[in-house]
């Protein structure tokens, strides 16, 4: 496949999911909203961690109160109000109607360097697929660096698997046993290991070719569930932060267009997950059960925090 990288392009929101559903990449230079969401998560963070430097912080703090420090951080990122504030301004001013467009709520990432903290809170992705978690195939990911990237801590793209089936462990995911079994604050005590079941490929597979894309902080680079994808080990001395959320129009959801499906074969369906960008209301239970396979004995459908109720706008 001939993979293009499509930079500042002039597209329209349908030109440019079109594009995603056949394997390309997309990357914009930052905009005045996702430099928005930018500080304010640029503030929260500066905050958890002061009086350190963030991006060096790793080298101050035992482990052990680096992961309780994300374990607040992350959680309050997500569930804050001026999060989804910002993200739906950011979906409007890249071309999206916000009557068709439904997002998941971002969320923090962190790769610490060096092998600092890899598992848990912080855990460092081996190439997989979204689509590999029960992700629709008309899935977009939308990622962001909140401070500057740089090639050794940036995300690796591996296009020569698009549309190219991977042996990997997905059968043994389920989205709803997920929700219910393996989300939550727990996850930062996973200092050394993860015993999370994290599909994965099964088979050796060439890391290269690989595409690095590289925008500065606020920029934005887009591609598609279906993609595989990594995180670039870290060796630049500086954590790296991002945010990403996924993206889902609801026309192409009802007319089941997206990425080609190839090699998952996980259970349960992410779409309850997502919000419509004008009143965050849910996907339509008809269009939902296009997708969801029945397999919910004993799990939970969509993940709800403990201690936060509905979303607010």
């Amino acid at each position: 496949m001939n993979n293009t990288i499509y930079y500042d392009a002039q597209l329209s929101d349908d030109e440019r999911r079109k594009l995603l559903f056949e394997g390309q990449l997309v990357a914009y230079s930052p905009r005045a909203h996702s430099l928005a969401l930018v500080a304010h998560a640029r503030k929260l963070i500066e905050e958890a961690f002061a009086p350190l430097d963030p991006e060096t912080a790793q080298y101050h703090m035992p482990v052990e109160q680096y992961a309780e420090v994300l374990g607040k951080l992350k959680p309050h990122f997500i569930h804050h109000p001026d999060s989804k504030k910002h993200l739906k301004e950011l979906l409007v001013e890249m071309g999206a109607d916000p009557e068709k467009t439904y997002f998941d709520v971002p969320k923090m990432r962190s790769s610490t360097s060096d092998n600092y903290l890899t598992t848990g809170i912080a855990y460092a992705w081996h190439p997989h697929r979204d689509t590999w978690y029960s992700a629709p195939p008309c899935q977009i990911n939308w990622w962001i660096p909140i401070y500057d990237i740089r090639s050794d801590n940036a995300m690796a793209f591996h296009p020569q698997y698009w549309n190219k089936p991977v042996k990997n462990d997905s059968r043994s995911h389920n989205y709803y046993e997920w929700n219910k079994q393996h989300r939550g604050g727990h996850v930062s005590q996973f200092l050394k290991s993860d015993p999370r079941p994290l599909s994965k490929p099964v088979e050796a597979i060439d890391l290269d070719p690989q595409v690095r894309i590289i925008v500065p902080a606020g920029g934005i680079i887009l591609f598609s569930a279906a993609q595989l994808h990594s995180s670039v080990p870290n060796t630049s001395g500086k954590t790296r932060f991002s945010i990403d959320f996924r993206v889902v129009n609801v026309d192409d959801a009802a007319a089941r267009r997206g990425a080609p499906r190839v090699d998952e074969e996980c259970t349960g369906t992410t779409m309850r997950d997502y919000l419509r960008g004008t009143d965050l209301s849910q996907i339509p239970a008809e269009i939902v059960a296009l997708y969801d396979d029945g397999a919910r004995e004993g799990g939970e459908l969509q993940y709800k925090p403990k201690d936060v109720t509905t979303p607010s706008l």
